[in-house]
């Protein structure tokens, strides 16, 4: 039987894929030789809509950014053997970036369907308990992988799944596995293409950790507004205890099972962190809670609990199966493994990318991304979130590994990757954050509520032409407060793009403050408009669009604009067909 898998993650629906699976089965659904079903994102975005085609002897071949010809030239090659559906091939750059380097995370993203745990099992899922072995040869295992945390903060795993397991239970406690499924930064979405394309993967690495440290019950705390992601999950979970893999909980689970259930989150930031989200599953207002004591030692509701994200535990049944020293040997000294990065902004080719760790950051963005979208010379890339920071084009060179990174000013976060062309504005860039952060704030220390707000009051000041020499003396001292101040992660990390953007874009803050001008003419206030009298000729057009009607001039000659009701719209460069607008 002929398997057309088609790429129904949020990237492909949002691109007509929904429309190209109706059109499949009418066209083709009668044949009993084809079989048309859901896949994930492949992880090229940038191709979608993607088909997937299985053939009776298991060769695969990927046709991408399909549309309803295709399916007629589909049907035709089905029937005949003959058509033009090879234009749709993926090309052979775009395939050898799939098959570049191993695929851990995202190794069965857009290969299989994921509302299918057949397909889950055939590719090796569901480890039968002879190949986990005991207990402690799973944390040996994971151990010797030395597998540190995806979500960020790249704590080890075996140490945290250790200290669970060594953790006694008094009278009516148990122990929880949480996953962090609460993927809040901006532009990042590898959590949720895995959830989507892999929910058994998940899921099987949450039971692996039950066995490992003898915990009853796990809890995946996952986005409301990931509503695939949790469908999926749901018809996962569902699958996974009619096969046994689960229970309805309340045993060890090396008695009679190991129990999943999910917690639909409101979408705060601050759940990220760990002891917010362990409040917030208590049906508390997520706020951080200092430590110690630790999650493994009071956690949920009191009971010993340890939480890893999501692309963390997708890579533990790997790690089981293939063993510690394949993992370890991926990547570089002190940074085993690979890492998932959701590349966007200015660069041709964006997605989702899974590299060993070590490799460098033009890497990703040069090789995987296909460099600049726009031909303009690359500027910079945020890493890590809003809680990360901005590295140059001089130092894309940097190997991809938590102490790198660091030393730049960044952080790995949990993968995101905006890349900025020369046309961005720093100064804008690091206002947008810190106005991210700003409003994510729980408030529940001094230092980040009030502290932040102050930094953000000021980058708003600059960028409005309203500036003052000592700025940025203020900035770097109100980071350093609320860095020392703040009890959770994401007040510690709130001013990582100011320190950064003032570190290594000191002349745009400097052109701001002193100049008065934004180099990149972002900042509305510090750009106005005039039209050159030599190119106009009087058409009227501007004058007509202009909402303000600060355009004033007779037809036939040379217009004017009043700058004192100029709103910056840019209608009137929109407009012109002679180019006649100037932008200042």
């Amino acid at each position: 039987m002929v398997r057309l898998l088609v790429g129904l993650g949020s990237c492909g629906i949002a691109a007509g894929a929904e429309r190209i699976k109706e059109l499949l089965a009418e066209k083709l659904g009668k044949d009993n030789n084809v079989s048309i079903e859901p896949s994930g994102c492949l992880g090229c975005c940038y191709l979608e809509p993607v088909v997937t085609m299985v053939d009776n002897d298991g060769n695969t071949q990927y046709f991408v950014k399909v549309d309803e010809k295709f399916i007629i030239e589909l049907e035709k090659q089905l029937k005949t053997g003959q058509s033009d559906v090879f234009k749709y091939l993926i090309s052979d750059s775009d395939f050898s970036l799939l098959i570049k380097y191993p695929r851990i995370a995202l190794r069965n993203c857009g290969k299989i369907n994921p509302e299918n745990i057949d397909d889950y099992i055939a590719t090796g899922g569901y480890l039968q308990r002879s190949t986990l072995n005991a207990q402690c040869s799973i944390i040996s295992e994971i151990e010797k992988s030395r597998l540190r945390g995806r979500g960020g903060a790249g704590f080890p795993v075996a140490r945290k799944w250790q200290a669970l397991k060594n953790q006694s239970l008094k009278n009516g406690e148990k122990k929880y596995i949480i996953c962090n499924a609460d993927e809040g930064d901006p532009g990042a979405f590898m959590d949720r293409s895995i959830l989507e394309g892999d929910p058994h993967s998940v899921l099987e690495g949450m039971i692996i950790a039950g066995l490992a440290t003898d915990a009853m019950e796990g809890i995946i705390y996952v986005r409301a507004e990931y509503p695939l992601a949790i469908k999926r999950l749901e018809i996962a979970i569902e699958q996974a205890r009619e096969k046994g893999f689960l229970c309805k909980g309340g045993t060890l689970p090396s008695e009679k099972g190991f129990n999943i259930r999910l917690k639909a989150g409101a979408g705060a930031f601050v759940c990220g962190e760990e002891t917010a989200l362990i409040a917030s599953l208590e049906g508390e207002r997520g706020e951080p809670r200092l430590k110690p004591p630790f999650p493994f030692e009071k956690g949920y509701f009191s009971n010993p609990s340890i939480i890893n994200n999501v692309e963390t535990l997708s890579m533990v049944s790997w790690i089981i199966k293939n063993g510690g020293d394949a993992f370890r040997n991926i990547g570089v000294e002190g940074a085993s493994g690979t890492k998932v990065f959701a590349l966007t902004g200015k660069v041709k080719k964006g997605g989702l990318v899974e590299v060993p760790l070590g490799s460098s950051v033009r890497e990703v963005i040069e090789d995987f991304g296909g460099g600049s979208k726009s031909g303009k010379n690359l500027l910079a890339v945020q890493l890590g979130g809003p809680s990360g920071g901005c590295i140059p084009s001089d130092l894309f060179d940097t190997p991809i590994t938590y102490e790198d990174l660091a030393k730049t000013g960044a952080i790995m976060g949990s993968g995101g990757m905006v890349v900025m062309d020369e046309d961005a504005c720093m100064v804008d860039m690091a206002r947008f954050f810190l106005d991210f952060t700003v409003k994510e704030s729980c408030g529940k220390c001094v230092s980040c509520r009030v502290g932040t707000k102050r930094m953000l009051e000021i980058l708003e000041r600059i960028v409005e032409g309203k500036g003052e020499v000592s700025d940025d003396e203020r900035l770097l001292e109100l980071a350093e407060d609320i860095k020392a101040g703040a009890l959770c992660g994401l007040g510690q990390t709130a001013p990582n793009p100011v320190l950064t953007a003032l570190k290594y874009f000191k002349d745009e803050f400097t052109s701001h403050i002193e100049g008065k001008k934004c180099k990149s003419g972002v900042c509305k206030n510090l750009v106005r408009y005039e039209i050159n009298a030599e190119k106009c000729i009087g058409c009227t057009l501007c004058a007509k669009k202009c909402p303000t009607k600060a355009i004033t001039g007779e037809v036939k000659l040379p217009h004017t604009i009043m700058q004192d009701r100029c709103i910056k719209c840019e209608i009137c460069a929109k407009v012109c067909k002679f180019d006649a607008v100037i932008k200042i």
